[in-house]
């Protein structure tokens, strides 16, 4: 970071720790379903879901130019913005943590910005288009893909394996399979959500005139990516909790359905510049692949879950604009 100017780096060095929390905070998205299903212990499976969010963090930037510039005009995007918009994704992020319940770091993010933006420059200046299409319609239709998905596979392969003489020995199987499937779901998952701190710091380099387009330099992917991998090796056990056993209890086979079902959602909009929510697209699956079980779906974990969902966007746009205005005082 020779050369750039202070400011800079202070809102560098807070989007490295968003990027950290995001990966303690989202990992739950990647291994609750093969805890659940006793396919891999929980340090197994952060170890696993670190090293493949690792490399999806590096295989792509398109989300991260949507998020550069896919809201507004990057020049608006001052530091002060950035600054505001990265304090209050954080600030509810550790709230959501603290309370173990899985809410989106990417809405969180994006909120803030757009709400930071908004208060900033005026609500005028938002393009509502590439809101709309790139993050508010796939984060109605992206959990409900899931949860279609997922129930599809799920029932597909209960019927496959209703006549199964093995049930033990092929259980096993499958969870031996499922570990395959959870290092694609933390590949999409890093494939996805690093990229959004990526848009951020580089962002912020445009705004300082330190590039001169908003690419996204190599050094950005490989800090942002370590950053997610390291916050995914600390692990978030209270959401990895709620999301594991609370929400539904899941066979291997219902388990292996919702993670395929998610990471093939993630992959998808990773390739196609979309900042998909891990959380919704593996909560969505979760809970599809459970209608499946004879325990069903516990319904007052899933409400909670999509409040959380609901509220995210708006109370960080909102907390941005406080952020905004607290700041300005000051810097």
């Amino acid at each position: 970071m020779m050369g750039i100017p202070l400011a800079a780096v202070i809102i560098i060095i807070i989007a490295l720790a968003f990027e950290f929390i995001n990966g303690f905070h989202d990992t739950a998205n990647a291994v609750a379903t093969s805890v659940s299903t006793r396919s891999l212990e929980p340090f197994q499976a952060i170890g696993v879901s670190a090293v493949f969010n690792l490399i999806g963090a590096l295989s792509g930037t398109a989300v991260a130019v949507t998020i550069a510039k896919g809201f507004a005009d990057p020049v608006l995007a001052t530091d002060v913005v950035i600054l505001s918009a990265l304090l209050a994704a954080i600030t509810w992020n550790l709230i959501t943590w603290t309370f173990g319940i899985p809410s989106s770091s990417s809405h969180a993010l994006i909120g803030g910005l757009v709400g930071a933006i908004a208060f900033n420059s005026g609500f005028a200046t938002i393009n509502y288009a590439g809101l709309i299409h790139k993050v508010l319609l796939p984060m109605v239709v992206s959990p409900v893909l899931g949860f279609f998905i997922a129930g599809f596979i799920a029932v597909g392969l209960s019927r496959l394996l209703q006549n199964n003489k093995e049930p033990r020995k092929t259980n096993n199987k499958i969870r031996e399979i499922q570990v395959i499937s959870t290092a694609f779901l933390s590949f999409s998952h890093g494939a996805n959500d690093a990229q959004k701190t990526m848009g951020i710091i580089t962002l912020t380099l445009f705004n300082f005139h330190i590039i001169n387009s908003v690419n996204v330099p190599e050094w950005v992917i490989f800090a942002c990516a370590l950053c997610m991998a390291l916050g995914t090796m600390f692990g978030g056990v209270k959401i990895i909790k709620t999301l594991s056993t609370r929400v539904a209890k899941l066979k291997p086979a219902s388990g292996f359905a919702a993670e395929i079902s998610s990471a093939t959602l993630l992959f998808v909009g990773a390739k196609l510049g979309m900042p998909l929510s891990t959380t919704h697209a593996v909560s969505g699956s979760i809970m599809g692949a459970g209608t499946t079980s004879k325990f069903g779906l516990n319904w007052s974990v899933v409400r909670s879950m999509v409040i959380a969902w609901v509220l995210t966007f708006p109370i960080c746009a909102l907390v941005a604009g406080l952020f905004l205005h607290i700041i300005h005082i000051f810097w």
